[in-house]
């Protein structure tokens, strides 16, 4: 089996957990592949930054890179780990220009949360549709014209270029990875050893309904986002909603809409979707009583929500989590 070399770019203001999340799984691939053959290795993980120098990260961990990041010679894979975001303009300039001259030689091209502006800053990713934190999306499109994002997903795979979200979604895309290299049995003990999921799926919403939404100014309508939350399966239209608002449905929704960001009705889909999911993740109840406690007015309307939504059956979900 050869062997791929994967490259880690270090940098003042890196996130810790950006390097340390994706190296664990990949070290984990390294275990399970020595105790298939014996003598053999899944991946060379190394870490390099410029002129070899140690950086301090996000933190304030001090990491110490394997090597100068000029010496590395064409890699497998390279995976760049996200950064402290603030209004400088010269974000890793030295990381960006070795990017710009090495990403194209890689088989694979990995952004971990946003260490994708480090990629679009070096052209990478024109063309490309991308995920990054939920947070710094808008900012990346806006910066980066050429490139599509995407908020929603925790990772997108597009060619060659991967890309994932915020924090931890970075272990699920490492995991993608291995299955991708060494398959599903070995991502899956990773998984499990480390106690995380295998996998979620790439297309799963990085967010909450309550984060989504941005919470609403005023109190009543404050109430009536804690009353959805709580009420899933009551009568949750308009009309009823603008009575506990005491507003007009016309005045309801032009108000709701306007400081949440979101229509009422599309709010209380998604406040629904997100209880079941949690019912399926935390109970053992049927599909049949889910769909009832959360809302939806039989279990096929679940069922399409759920494809509609994350591209799975409500049972296939359960399995996952």
């Amino acid at each position: 089996m050869r062997t791929r070399t994967v490259y880690i770019p270090l940098f003042d203001g890196v996130e810790a957990l950006d390097v340390s999340g994706p190296m664990a799984v990949f070290a984990g691939g390294n275990t399970i592949q020595a105790a298939r053959s014996p003598g053999t290795t899944a991946y060379t993980l190394r870490t390099a930054s410029c002129a070899a120098l140690p950086v301090r990260s996000a933190s304030g961990l001090t990491l110490l890179p394997d090597e100068d990041l000029d010496m590395l010679s064409a890699p497998h894979t390279i995976l760049v780990p996200g950064l402290t975001m603030d209004d400088r303009q010269d974000r890793a300039p030295g990381v960006v220009a070795w990017l710009r001259e090495n990403a194209a030689r890689a088989q694979r091209v990995v952004s971990v949360c946003t260490g994708a502006f480090l990629l679009a800053e070096a052209g990478v990713l024109n063309g490309r549709t991308v995920t990054t934190h939920w947070n710094w999306a808008d900012r990346l499109a806006e910066e980066y014209p050429k490139v599509t994002v995407n908020a929603d997903p925790i990772f997108i795979r597009d060619g060659k270029v991967s890309s994932s979200a915020g924090v931890t979604s970075c272990i699920d895309l490492a995991l993608a990875l291995v299955e991708e290299d060494l398959g599903r049995d070995a991502a899956l003990v990773i998984a499990r050893y480390m106690v995380v999921f295998l996998r979620r799926p790439g297309n799963q919403k990085q967010f909450s309904t309550q984060l989504a939404g941005q919470l609403a100014h005023r109190d009543n309508l404050r109430e009536v986002q804690q009353w959805i939350a709580d009420h899933p399966d009551g009568d949750l239209g308009i009309e009823a909603l603008a009575r506990r608002a005491g507003l007009s449905p016309r005045q309801f929704t032009r108000a709701f809409t306007a400081e949440t960001g979101i229509s009422p009705g599309r709010y209380v889909d998604q406040s629904r979707m997100e209880t079941a999911r949690r019912l399926l993740e935390e109970t053992r109840d049927s599909v049949e009583h889910i769909a009832r406690a959360s809302g939806f007015p039989s279990t096929e309307a679940m069922r399409r929500a759920f494809h509609r939504v994350l591209g799975v059956s409500p049972a296939q979900y359960r399995t996952v989590f």
